[in-house]
């Protein structure tokens, strides 16, 4: 039996134990899912420095708070014939961020794109 409340005469409800036993497993289960938030952060491989800076500080940002970083490098008209600046570019992005994540996979090549998912330590 469950006490509802502290009146006098005290109130109880009978309820099925088992039932009220899956309530409390099902209840910690949903505590421990943790959601996967992932957040992209788009470069182009003509990036200056300073702003590849302000998007390797936000990529910071994004692992210390557990979000998982999408790399998206994306290419515009003549610049795909040049994959190799877009690869560099990526995997200058993931070693200044190696400190705080690792790279899931290699970066992939799709047609104007280059991307790759960093996950935190």
């Amino acid at each position: 039996m469950v006490q509802l409340s502290d009146t006098d005469p005290p109130v109880c409800k009978i309820i099925d134990y088992g039932q009220f036993l899956y309530q409390q497993k099902k209840k910690q289960k949903q505590q421990k899912k943790t959601v996967h938030t992932i957040k992209e952060i788009k470069l182009s491989p003509k990036i200056s420095d300073h702003d590849f800076m302000i998007r390797v500080s936000r990529g910071k940002k994004f692992l210390d708070k557990k979000y998982k970083v999408k790399l998206t490098i994306f290419f515009r008209g003549r610049e795909v014939q040049h994959h190799d600046l877009g690869v560099k570019v990526a995997e200058r992005f993931i070693e200044n961020l190696s400190e705080v994540g690792t790279a899931q996979f290699n970066p992939t090549k799709n047609n104007r794109t280059i991307s790759a998912l960093i996950s935190p330590k």
